[in-house]
Order: structure tokens, then sequence, then C-alpha cells
């Protein structure tokens, strides 16, 4: 991508306003590398901390509101007809209250169409990849749900790698043969249901981002008396 499409797109980005999205507060493209100044969380990223001696700590309870912030997050995104491309718990950003808020918008795009094929030889995360999306290169924002939901395992395992000891070649042949991640020690039965609702083979099948929110926040209601 070239330079100025690259600052158009982030100038795009920067206009997006909300408390779970991070804040890019400036942008210098004046020459390589392009420098993206944003507010700072200082926990750092999700997947990191959950590996951490703190994050190891946290309930179930805690871990779900985890998924409630991102997935409140996404929805905005979703509304706003942007697709992440790159979804996963390293590109979520902790605050010191445990506030999350999604980040690394390197790969997002606006979307004029209901789905887009980005230029051949990008590479992909392919173990969070939707598959129509790491096969045929077609994302949309139902591609961004699949990895919410590898996302819903990170958390859930305290920021284990998805697909652990196997190839991307051979999570792709496995999920086309109908495997799906399991369900980690610490996840609630119901959002395991929500997790493989994300994992559905067709796109359309999959939920949305905003009744994700819903039903991740119903859950974590019910839930909240455990977290005192």
């Amino acid at each position: 991508m070239k330079l100025t499409d690259l600052a158009q797109e982030i100038q795009a980005l920067k206009s997006l306003r909300h408390q779970r999205l991070i804040q890019l507060h400036a942008v210098c493209s004046a020459g390589e590398p392009v420098y993206i100044v944003t507010e700072l969380m200082r926990k750092g990223n999700l997947q990191a901390f959950l590996g951490s001696p703190e994050g190891r700590a946290l309930s179930p309870p805690v871990l779900l509101g985890f998924a409630c912030q991102v997935a409140e997050g996404m929805s905005y995104l979703e509304e706003r007809r942007i697709v992440h491309r790159d979804l996963a718990a390293r590109n979520v950003l902790v605050g010191d209250d445990l506030a999350c808020k999604v980040a690394d918008f390197g790969l997002a795009r606006l979307l004029k169409d209901d789905v887009y094929s980005p230029s051949s030889g990008s590479k992909i995360p392919v173990k969070w990849t939707a598959p129509e999306a790491a096969n045929y290169r077609v994302y949309s924002q139902k591609s961004d749900v699949w990895s919410f939901g590898v996302l819903l395992y990170e958390v859930f395992t305290y920021g284990q790698c998805p697909y652990e000891g196997l190839s991307n070649r051979e999570t792709l042949q496995r999920i086309a043969r109908g495997y799906r991640l399991p369900r980690p020690a610490a996840c609630p039965a119901e959002a395991y249901v929500l997790m493989l609702g994300c994992w559905k083979g067709s796109p359309e099948e999959r939920p949305a981002f905003a009744e994700l929110q819903e039903k991740l926040g119903l859950m974590h209601r019910r839930l909240q008396p455990a977290l005192t």
C-alpha cells in the first residue's frame, strides 16, 4: 500500500471514538516508517497479560468481562461497516483498571461492499482467520466474528495459542473436516455455545457482534455476584 493510501486509511480510523477502541492521537507519514501515536495502556496486550501471574489469577467472570468489552468494541466497528482483519488477543490492549480496547487497525478496511478481497501476497494470521478468508482471501464482518471466537478461546485459556502443535496447513485441513477448538476449562458452557456459533462454516450462519455483545453481557451480569 502506498504511504498516501495508508495515511488516508489511518485518518479515517482516527475519527472513530469509542471507549472500547484504542484512540489514535496522531499519525506521522512524512516518510518511512509511518509513526502512529495512541493512548497508553499500561498492562500491554491481552494475550501477554493473561499469561502473566496477575492474569492467571483472574476468575472466569473477569475473563468473561474481557470478552464483553471486546464484543462491544467490535459491535461499534460492525455498525460502521469496518472489518478489522486481525482480531486476536495480541491486538487488544489492557489498562490499569482492566479496561480492554481493540487496537492495531493496521489491516482494517472500510467496507464498501459486504465482502472484499485484498491484494495477493499479504500475510494473514491463519489460526485466527476464517476459512473463506484464509483460503480465498474473502473478508467480511463475519470473518471477524470467526476471529472473535478464537479470541474467546485465548481468553478462557489464559492466552494459550490456538491449535497448538498444528501447522497452518494442518489447522486449515482439520477445520475443513469439521474440527473445532475444544471448550477451555475456565469457559462457561453457554459461552462455548457462542464460540461454536462464531465458527460456523457458512459466514451467514455466524452471529453478528451486536448479538454476541448482548448475549455475553447477559451472561456476565448473571455471574456478577461471583466478582465480589
